[in-house]
């Protein structure tokens, strides 16, 4: 195996696949990248077996072939080479040896054939997306899922392909954040998976590099193939980015019986300068008394906080609003997430009591179910 490659687009597609790799894998070639030179191309590929991915690079191959190396070492030695070509081979398929100027490296690997191969598809079902599109829906809800690892089935994000919409959940018991998009889809297609949140991690962090997304997937395991745009395509990577991942297994809770049946009131409200004020009020909690209390009056939105050891803060906001004074205590942090990561600048807050739940939305179809805290 021999090719020649970019510096800066080798170290692109090591960046793609790195953060896959576990700190302790079971198997030692589980800390590698498969490396596989063909027709043009260089394809890396990383898994620790429940999340996969696979990324090409334009390179120029004089012979075929695949080796494994550790990941982090081989991106560190790329990163650090003075020139910008380099020039990688391999004879026997367990060494590499890598040149850039004057700086020359004997790398010891492992065969590429021993590399555990990606799972491949059948019987699935299909669907395609515009990937920032698929990305701002992840970020408007993936803040919500669980950490508790004793809570697995919430340490996710839920995929609903129903009722002619996709549609995104994500829970930890204290709030729930829903959006939908319409979407052309077929009886036969119908169906869901819940998504670990690793896999949400990594995958937000590669839409923003494509142009069309495909999601494909059955019982046990979902993909998403994502073609590059232009921007990815100076920066080295050719053909697509491939993630492929376990899914959770189990029933994802009715979400449905969290969203409160009717509102009694509801206020409009700028999403950038609620975001703001809550931001200076947050700022005079603690640990012990973590929450800011929203209260309504006659046109106006009263933000404040208080703190034993700190003091207490308020800050008013005109809006338009002819009901009841109501007053209601949240975690600021559940209030500041779903402010900081949904696109629209128009929000609307709805509420009933200082008991009851208090809910975001937008006009794209999202919500932020938020349970109140005691004032």
């Amino acid at each position: 195996m021999k090719f020649k490659i970019n510096k800066e687009h080798f170290a692109t597609g090591l960046r793609q696949v790195a953060n896959v790799v576990s700190s302790k894998p079971p198997t030692p070639i589980l800390n590698n990248v498969l490396i596989k030179a063909v027709d043009g191309k260089v394809m890396l590929t990383t898994t620790n077996f429940d999340l996969g991915i696979r990324c090409s690079i334009k390179a120029e191959v004089e012979s075929e072939g695949e080796i494994t190396l550790p990941v982090k070492k081989l991106a560190a030695i790329i990163s650090s080479m003075p020139k910008q070509e380099v020039t990688f081979e391999s004879d026997d398929g367990q060494t590499a040896r890598l040149r850039s100027g004057d700086y020359s490296n004997r790398f010891n690997g492992l065969k590429g054939e021993d590399f555990p191969p990606l799972p491949s598809f059948v019987d699935q079902h299909s669907y395609e997306l515009p990937p920032q599109e698929l990305l701002n829906m992840l970020r408007s809800v993936s803040y919500a899922q669980s950490t508790d690892e004793n809570r697995y089935i919430l340490n996710s994000v839920f995929f609903n392909f129903s009722e002619g919409k996709l549609t995104l959940v994500a829970t930890d018991g204290k709030r729930m954040a829903l959006i939908a998009r319409d979407m052309k889809i077929d009886n036969e297609d119908e169906g869901s998976i819940i998504l670990p949140a690793k896999t949400v991690s990594e995958l937000e962090k590669l839409l923003g590099q494509g142009k069309v997304v495909k999601i494909s997937f059955n019982d046990r395991q979902v993909a998403f193939d994502i073609e590059v745009g232009d921007d990815s395509i100076e920066n080295g990577l050719v053909g697509s980015i491939y993630l492929v991942s376990k899914i959770v297994e189990g029933s994802y809770p009715n979400y449905k019986q969290v969203i409160p049946k009717e509102a009694e009131q509801r206020i409009k409200i700028d999403r950038e300068l609620m975001l703001e004020t809550i931001n200076r009020i947050a700022i005079m909690t603690n640990d012990k008394q973590n929450s800011v209390k929203l209260k309504m009056s006659e046109n106006r939105l009263e933000v404040s906080a208080r703190s034993t050891e700190l003091g207490e803060c308020k800050e008013p906001i005109e809006i338009e609003y002819a009901g009841p004074d109501v007053q209601i205590g949240f975690n600021p942090d559940f209030l500041l997430s779903p402010l900081k990561n949904i696109s629209k600048d128009e929000v609307f807050f709805e509420f009933k009591d200082e008991m009851s739940p208090g809910v975001f939305k937008t006009l794209d179809n999202f919500m932020c179910v938020v349970m109140p805290l005691r004032v």
